[in-house]
């Protein structure tokens, strides 16, 4: 469990702010739980899409969304692990093969994965709500922000560290969200 509880270069949980933060959102919780919902509701609900707000700076280390209020799915999903790992709960980042329109193209789209000792590995989607899509936090019952539809869309089982590599050279190349649309990779590219 170690690796998903580690500080790194992109879920650096050892920021000052980032500390903060987590320790801001854990006071006075009854148990690890209900940190794991108030981490997670704070990044679904406070920290903006970079898409659905048309916003820059594209942001990919975890400090970094916390700091400008916006990410992609990828990197809130970096600040989530961010802060569930300074709590001492253990996180992994997990990905889908999803459409981006209904049809194909494919891309890839991150969320989370946290280990509830009540539960084990508990999937979560904090890349925030809007009209035809409401992720909660509701264990054991996951209650993701996209289900799997179309032919070719997939739950992509591994549990990662570390973000894709892909991932983090889609968001470290690009410096507005649209080249970031523009961009979105596929788990075909990413296996090549």
């Amino acid at each position: 469990m170690n690796q998903y509880l580690a500080s790194s270069i992109y879920i650096d949980w050892q920021a000052p702010e980032v500390l903060a933060k987590a320790k801001q959102l854990a006071a006075n919780a009854s148990d690890q739980e209900e940190i794991a919902r108030r981490c997670f509701e704070f990044v679904r609900d406070e920290i903006n899409h970079s898409w659905d707000y048309q916003q820059n700076p594209v942001t990919c280390k975890a400090s970094d969304v916390l700091k400008h209020g916006t990410g992609y799915c990828y990197a809130k999903s970096h600040l989530l692990a961010a802060l569930l790992r300074a709590n001492n709960i253990p996180t992994a980042l997990c990905y889908q093969r999803l459409t981006i329109t209904d049809v194909p193209p494919f891309c890839i789209h991150g969320l989370n994965t946290v280990y509830l000792e009540k539960h084990g590995w508990y999937r979560i989607d904090a890349r925030g709500n809007k009209d035809g899509v409401n992720a909660e936090f509701c264990p054991p019952i996951e209650k993701l922000a996209f289900p799997i539809i179309t032919p070719g869309e997939a739950d992509l089982p591994e549990l990662w560290a570390e973000p894709m590599p892909e991932i983090v050279d889609l968001l470290t190349s690009y410096s507005t969200y649209q080249k970031v649309a523009d961009n979105l990779p596929d788990i075909n590219e990413a296996q090549s």
